[in-house]
């Protein structure tokens, strides 16, 4: 059995603030909290795993600009940082960049507290040794003559910007490291951050450009499986992949998702303990990419047999006129026997399922557009 005694908190970030949302044991209670850094957006909001108190939030504020936030108390006191992450000055020819807005948040691995990477937008990649206090460049990428050619102008990419995503950090092994770039597509290390390499073969691109130019990969989120780190899964501009390792070609599982909904998404979460497990919400990515349900129908599809074959999940969810979508970091999982499943929509609803998406049913509506979704077990 799971051990499910600390009951579950959920950090939902939004377009114009934070809430924590408290549950209980059964998960059928919530109680509020927030907002927080009402009117600013927050990109993402995390707890820290390793000692269940540490929690981090990467905003945009008016006054301040991009900042990253702290707190050891589950929120009801806050610290700015003191440094937060920016680029270096221009050199060897290569033009300042500036920092939008930090858009992922990741601890590292357990052998090292107080450890954590930053995925910024426009892309780069960052690190904290002190609980998220003070930043500096990690790794060679942001000042490497061709990740700056992968990374494009800040006019390509996503529509609020190109970003750099799904930082992973293997659990068996501190120095071997993933992250992904929309675009410029999913880079691999294994000697701690000192080089990084693309891992790109199997993918397809939008038609008409070349599989083979790294910069139009377009992955838009990358998940390992916690039962089988040698497993990844990837919801991507161009379908739903695989990649079993040692294996460097990734699989493309979506072909058998039904082909009036496809298989073009953003967010994609695993099962805690079954690697053959794992869910994704489809958008309607036809014509010119609405971004909405499609048919304005949503419903999450899972996977039982790792992608062979997907099951539609829409059990309590609007059968119709529903138009809103899920972005790539607003789902996440539980730990719970029955795992529990939660996302949160572009239209400020918080949906939640106690059975592994069978039933679903609304935590909370009215909320500004959700940008993530996590789910934090505080000590």
């Amino acid at each position: 059995m799971t051990n499910t005694s600390v009951n579950p908190v959920l950090l939902v970030a939004t377009r114009k603030g934070a809430w924590l949302f408290h549950g209980d044991a059964a998960r059928r209670s919530w109680r509020a909290d927030g907002p927080h850094f009402l009117g600013h957006v927050i990109n993402h909001l995390v707890l820290d795993a390793r000692d269940g108190r540490t929690l981090l939030a990467a905003a945009k504020t008016g006054h301040l600009g991009p900042t990253i936030f702290h707190s050891t108390d589950l929120g009801q006191t806050w610290q700015e940082a003191t440094k937060p992450p920016a680029f270096g000055p221009a050199t060897d020819g290569l033009a300042a960049r500036s920092v939008d807005h930090t858009f992922w948040l990741a601890p590292a691995h357990a052998s090292e507290p107080g450890v954590w990477y930053a995925g910024t937008s426009p892309q780069g990649l960052f690190r904290s040794a002190d609980c998220g206090d003070t930043w500096a460049p990690f790794s060679c990428i942001n000042d490497d003559p061709r990740y700056r050619e992968w990374f494009g102008t800040e006019q390509d990419g996503t529509p609020d910007g190109p970003k750099l995503h799904s930082i992973i950090v293997d659990p068996r092994d501190p120095r071997h490291l993933y992250f992904a770039m929309s675009g410029g597509g999913v880079h691999e290390s294994t000697d701690g951050g000192q080089s990084f390499a693309p891992l790109v073969d199997g993918m397809a691109v939008v038609e008409g450009f070349d599989p083979g130019d790294i910069r139009f990969h377009d992955p838009h989120c990358v998940r390992l499986c916690p039962s089988n780190p040698d497993r990844l899964y990837q919801q991507n501009h161009c379908g739903i992949y695989r990649l079993d390792r040692p294996d460097t070609r990734w699989r493309r599982i979506g072909a058998t998702m039904p082909q009036d909904v496809g298989d073009i998404g953003f967010p994609l979460v695993v099962h805690p303990r079954d690697d053959r497990v794992a869910w994704v919400l489809p958008m309607d990515a036809s014509d010119v990419w609405p971004r909405t349900s499609p048919g304005g129908r949503p419903a999450v599809h899972v996977t039982r047999d790792g992608g062979d074959s997907w099951e539609r999940q829409d059990q309590g969810m609007p059968r119709e006129q529903a138009w809103w979508t899920v972005k790539r970091q607003a789902m996440c999982a539980d730990r719970a026997d029955a795992v529990g499943l939660y996302f949160g929509t572009t239209s400020g609803e918080l949906w939640f399922s106690r059975d592994e998406g069978a039933h679903w049913e609304v935590l909370a509506r009215h909320l500004p557009e959700i940008y993530a979704v996590e789910i934090a077990y505080p000590r």
